[in-house]
């Protein structure tokens, strides 16, 4: 007799065991069949054989759309940037170093704005005047006070998003939030340095309401930048793009060029000078990096 096979994603990992939603969003542990040598990631498609009591046997890997390395995650198609308004002061360099890595996946980045309940600085007047006049999605949410998630909730919609940003920011608050549910420990931000301990110990992909799932990785303050040529580094700021049409040389980097129309735009306040400047110190480290290459 043929046993009916099923197909569902890897929720995590855990003791050998891998836990799969399976098509009626029910929860089938699983381990693997002996031949199947690869390594399985959360966020894997996979096809299983049920068995009873909740129970199945992996039989394979269905591929990749990607895979993220940092944390080790497959198929995610959204980036959650999550800033806060204060506690710790948003970093625009981060950001853009962010924003910069998920348009360098081919990810779709969502600016989240959290602590929205916390008073205007100036650093959140440039995030909040600039980054939705460049076409960065952005959301402002108080997980404190559970105002935006909703809206974050629907802009996961059939999903799998990932959170990153710096400790201290709410990425667990606004994990918990958007599941309902107590899944994330949580870390007040430290007084004496202003910033938090990152608290997620393994990577995991919560199902939401909506048929999405969200990602919790662990805070971080530093991210390399991948390997590229210094003439890839313009393409991936997409807010440049249009200014780019006035640069006299279709190469034009941006950088010591005359008659660049980005460093125009810089100088007509079009384009954030923060974002250029942190343009700026990519390039040098890029080009940095190509002479180790």
């Amino acid at each position: 007799m043929t046993i009916a096979q099923d197909q569902g994603l890897v929720l995590k990992n855990y003791s050998g065991f891998y836990y799969v939603q399976d098509s009626d969003t029910q929860i089938i542990e699983c381990r693997t069949r002996g031949k199947l040598k690869e390594r399985i990631l959360s966020g894997d498609r996979v096809i299983f054989t049920p068995l009873e009591d909740n129970k199945g046997i992996l039989e394979q890997v269905l591929p990749r759309q990607n895979e993220m390395y940092r944390p080790r995650v497959a198929n995610v198609s959204i980036v959650l940037i999550v800033i806060a308004y204060d506690r710790p002061l948003p970093s625009l360099t981060l950001l853009d170093r962010l924003l910069l890595l998920a348009q360098y996946s081919r990810l779709q980045p969502i600016i989240v704005l959290n602590k929205s309940d916390l008073p205007l600085n100036q650093a959140v007047k440039d995030i909040l005047d600039y980054y939705p006049r460049a076409k960065f999605p952005l959301l402002k949410v108080s997980a404190r006070y559970n105002q935006g998630t909703e809206e974050l909730r629907n802009a996961i919609n059939g999903e799998i998003a990932v959170l990153a940003g710096p400790s201290g920011v709410g990425k667990s608050s606004i994990l918990n939030l958007l599941t309902n549910r107590e899944t994330a420990p949580t870390q007040e931000v430290s007084n004496k340095i202003g910033r938090g301990r990152h608290t997620t110990r393994h990577v995991e992909l919560y199902p939401l309401d909506n048929n999405g799932w969200l990602v919790d990785t662990p805070g971080f303050s530093v991210l390399d930048l991948p390997r590229m040529r210094r003439e890839e580094l313009p393409g991936l700021f997409r807010d440049f793009a249009a200014y780019a049409e006035e640069c006299k040389f279709a190469d034009c980097l941006h950088y010591k060029e005359n008659e660049c129309g980005v460093k125009n735009a810089v100088e007509k306040n079009e384009i954030l000078n923060s974002r250029y400047e942190n343009y700026l110190s990519m390039l040098a480290e890029v080009m940095e990096n190509e002479r180790c290459y």
